[in-house]
């Protein structure tokens, strides 16, 4: 039987990850959004992509929750995107009563799935999303990690002129200003990036990945980033629905590994059919911790923030 993924929000995001899932061909698909006639349209525009790129994907374009029903997997992309100038902080009470009613719905209808979150700020909504589903640990997760690399990646590569495909990295921690790129652990065809490139070169690289996402919205001037944001989703669900078990940087609830406890932090997971398979605890130097933990910091004040207003 095939699997059932329902994505949340038919905005950019959204109708962008739902075209590239629709081209895997995998699974049937249900795309929902408070707006009448949006996910209706997008999902019979890109149903009739089908006979040209040779997918026989089933899209269901909808209003209504009641469709969603035994979904597997629940992307949740919905909410308030930045605009220029806005902090993904500033997006916080914005998005919390948006998330809450969805997360709700969700529960309701699919009581079994594996929740992505994709909504901003990101590990603050996964902790609210984790807080009202009840959900074990192992099947609410955020994307964060998977796009926050990829912009890493691109940096360097364009940087050293190699094709992104020989380069393997991770970035921890939250998805915002805190977050951690690991050049120790960025390899280039397996040689370190440190023993490459000048300290002052992978430092320039890493703040430009911390300031990835506003430098994408300060571009577009309206709106914010979407083909990597989907294509990063689709990286995650992949594993999941191909029970691939891959290794990849997500936002997951921590309870004290890392030495970080009872807050949603990007970290590197093994992905599978179950969801969160294991937490991959990769050695850190103290100056690492350090940025971890201050990164997990800044979490804990926006979720003290949520707390204060629930």
């Amino acid at each position: 039987m095939r699997k059932k993924i329902t994505v949340v929000g038919a905005g950019m995001v959204g109708g962008t990850l739902t075209q590239r899932l629709a081209e895997k061909n995998y699974a049937d698909l249900v795309l929902i959004d408070i707006v009448e006639g949006l996910p209706q349209g997008k999902a019979l525009d890109i149903m009739q992509s089908g006979p040209i790129y040779g997918y026989d994907t089933y899209i269901k374009g909808t209003n209504s929750y009641e469709d969603t029903k035994d979904s597997d997997i629940v992307v949740i992309t919905s909410g308030l995107a930045r605009k220029p100038g806005m902090s993904r902080d500033d997006l916080l009470y914005l998005n919390m009563e948006i998330i809450r009613k969805v997360i709700s719905q969700v529960v309701k209808f699919s009581p079994d799935c594996i929740i992505i979150m994709v909504a901003n700020p990101l590990d603050a909504m996964t902790q609210l999303a984790f807080q009202v589903s009840g959900f074990p640990r192992e099947r609410i997760m955020g994307m964060a990690g998977v796009l926050d690399t990829a912009r890493f990646r691109t940096f360097l590569a364009e940087e050293l002129k190699v094709s992104v495909e020989v380069i393997t990295a991770y970035v921890l921690g939250g998805h915002g200003d805190t977050m951690v790129p690991m050049p120790r652990y960025t390899t280039v065809a397996g040689v370190p990036v440190t023993e490459i490139l000048p300290a002052e070169t992978v430092e320039r690289i890493v703040k430009r990945t911390q300031d990835g996402g506003a430098e994408i919205v300060k571009l577009l001037k309206t709106g914010s980033a979407y083909y990597a944001p989907s294509a990063a989703v689709v990286d995650m669900v992949d594993s999941i629905v191909l029970d691939k078990k891959k290794v990849l940087p997500c936002a997951v609830y921590l309870d004290g590994e890392f030495g970080i406890k009872g807050l949603f932090v990007g970290v590197p997971v093994k992905l599978g059919a179950k969801g969160i398979e294991e937490i991959i605890e990769i050695k850190l130097t103290g100056e690492e911790k350090e940025k971890l933990e201050r990164s997990a910091s800044a979490v804990k004040e926006l979720v003290d923030m949520m707390k204060a207003k629930l």
